[in-house]
């Protein structure tokens, strides 16, 4: 039979040992988390590029004849054209004055997820979803705060 002594030593030694391995698979994750985000980050700035350069060569090239020659779906270049698009739009807002608070405007007898004209919600163009999911895997959005 152990003594006192023995069992405490051998709690101690198994807890060490999970300890330690409890530390590692935290400090990996946290490592791959910041890891991750580094990447979002980075893809969102191509996303943004990738917009500003359409969206700058449109008076000479369209979306259809771009994926012609690229062969990148148009449905992506609608997608990061009308993302630069809506980026803009949201920086443009006027600030309300009460943290939060939506105007009375905004609460009005409209359809719920129905613009208004003039708001600002009316002037920010949709993403366009792609039409054909098999072949490309799905989009992954990130909140960026």
């Amino acid at each position: 039979m152990a003594t006192p002594e023995e069992i405490e030593l051998r709690i101690q030694e198994a807890d060490t040992a999970r300890s330690a391995r409890r530390a590692a698979a935290a400090r990996q994750v946290g490592e791959l988390v910041q890891r991750r985000a580094d990447i979002v980050e980075q893809l969102q700035d191509i996303e943004r590029q990738l917009g500003d350069v359409l969206a700058n060569a449109q008076d000479v090239i369209d979306v259809d004849e771009m994926a012609e020659f690229t062969d990148v779906k148009a449905t992506d270049l609608s997608q990061w054209l009308a993302g630069r698009k809506a980026t803009r739009a949201k920086r443009k807002k006027p600030a309300t004055g009460a943290s939060g608070a939506r105007s009375d405007a905004s609460r009005g007898a409209s359809a719920p997820g129905t613009p208004k004209p003039g708001s600002a919600s009316a002037a920010v163009e949709p993403a366009v979803p792609p039409t054909d999911t098999t072949a490309t895997p799905e989009r992954v959005t990130a909140q960026v705060t």
